[in-house]
C-alpha cells in the first residue's frame, strides 16, 4: 500500500526496533527506514536478524542487527551503545519484542508468568531506561533543542479480561502505565514524546498463528471491520507517532483495531430489534383501555 506520509519524514534520524525481526516489529522498521531513518533491530534469532537485515538494505535502509536479549541488562546497554556508535545518535526507539501464549490460569506456572512479565514489561522499561541519556534534549549526538520519541508496543487484550491470557493482559497493562508515567516525567524533565500502539487482531503475525484457531479467527471476522487488519496498519500509526505528525502527541495509547475492543455478544437480532421498537412505538400511542393518551 502507498504510504500517506512523505518519503522523508524521517530523514536524518535513526530508531533502535527491539523485535525487529519479524512481524509487526520488522514491518515498523521497514516503514521507518523507507521513510528517512537508520534502523537498528535488535532481537533473540540471529538468523532471523540477518535475513531482516538483509531484507532492509534490499530497500536501500541503513539498517543493522543487534543480537540481544530485551531481559539481560548487560544486552540492553550493549543494543543501545552499539546502536548510538554506528549511526552516531538515537531518536527513536520502538519497543515491539514481546511474549505471549493461551494458558488457563491454573496451569500458569509463576515461572511462565514471570517471563512474559520479563519480556514486555521490564524489558520495555529496561531498554526505555538504557536509552534516555540517547534520546532525551541535548542527548548524545541530538539537536540540542529537542528530545526523541519513545513508542511501546501494546494491545488490547487488557482492556478488559482476556480468557487465557492473564501473564499477558497484566503485562500489556503494566506497559501502558509505564508509557502513561514515563510520558509524563520524560515529557516535561526530557522533551521525549512516550506513547503506545495498542494492535488488535494482525494478520500474518505470530500472534494470530499461535493464539488464534479457525473458530476464534471467524468470530474476529465479524467485527466492526469485519477483517483483520494488516501490519502496515500499525507502522503508519508508529510513523505518526515518531514524526513531527504526531509533535504534541504524548502519554497516549493509540489503539489500532478496527474497533474490535467495543464489540459485545448481541443479545438480539437486528430484526428482532426493529420489531421490538415498532411494538413499542405502537403500544406509547394507546393506553392501557385502548382509548388515546391523554395529551395532558
Amino acid at each position: 500500500m502507498e504510504s500517506p506520509f512523505k518519503a522523508d519524514i524521517l530523514k536524518g534520524k535513526v530508531a533502535l526496533v527491539t523485535g525487529g525481526g519479524s512481524g509487526i516489529g520488522y514491518e515498523i522498521s521497514l516503514q521507518l527506514g523507507k521513510h528517512g531513518a537508520s534502523v537498528a533491530i535488535m532481537g533473540r534469532r540471529k538468523h532471523v536478524l540477518d535475513s531482516a537485515v538483509a531484507a532492509l538494505h534490499s530497500h536501500g535502509i541503513p539498517a543493522i542487527g543487534l543480537h540481544g536479549d530485551v531481559r539481560k541488562e548487560d544486552d540492553a546497554a550493549r543494543t543501545v551503545e552499539s546502536t548510538f556508535k554506528h549511526f552516531g545518535r538515537l531518536d527513536i526507539l520502538v519497543n515491539a519484542a514481546a511474549g505471549n501464549f493461551l494458558v488457563p490460569a491454573e496451569d500458569l506456572s509463576p515461572n511462565g508468568f514471570r517471563t512474559v512479565i520479563d519480556i514486555d514489561t521490564i524489558g520495555t522499561f529496561r531498554m526505555c531506561r538504557e536509552a534516555l541519556k540517547y534520546l532525551k534534549k541535548g542527548g548524545p549526538g541530538k539537536d540540542p533543542s529537542t528530545g526523541g520519541a519513545i513508542i511501546n508496543i501494546s494491545a488490547i487484550l487488557q482492556f478488559g479480561a482476556s480468557w487465557y491470557q492473564i501473564h499477558a493482559s497484566a503485562a500489556k497493562a503494566a506497559v501502558d502505565s509505564i508509557t502513561r508515567s514515563l510520558a509524563l516525567e520524560w515529557g516535561e524533565d526530557h522533551d521525549i514524546r512516550v506513547n503506545g500502539i495498542a494492535p488488535g487482531a494482525i494478520e500474518d503475525t505470530a500472534g494470530v498463528v499461535k493464539l488464534a484457531p479457525e473458530e476464534m479467527i471467524s468470530k474476529v471476522k465479524q467485527k466492526p471491520l469485519s477483517k483483520f487488519g494488516e501490519k502496515w496498519d500499525i507502522a503508519m500509526a508508529a510513523l505518526y507517532l515518531a514524526s513531527e505528525a504526531g509533535k504534541f502527541v504524548n502519554g497516549t495509547n493509540l489503539v489500532v483495531d478496527g474497533g474490535q475492543w467495543l464489540s459485545k455478544p448481541r443479545f438480539l437480532l437486528k430484526d428482532d430489534v426493529k420489531q421490538l421498537s415498532r411494538r413499542e412505538e405502537i403500544r406509547s400511542r394507546v393506553a392501557p383501555t385502548g382509548l388515546p393518551k391523554s395529551k395532558l
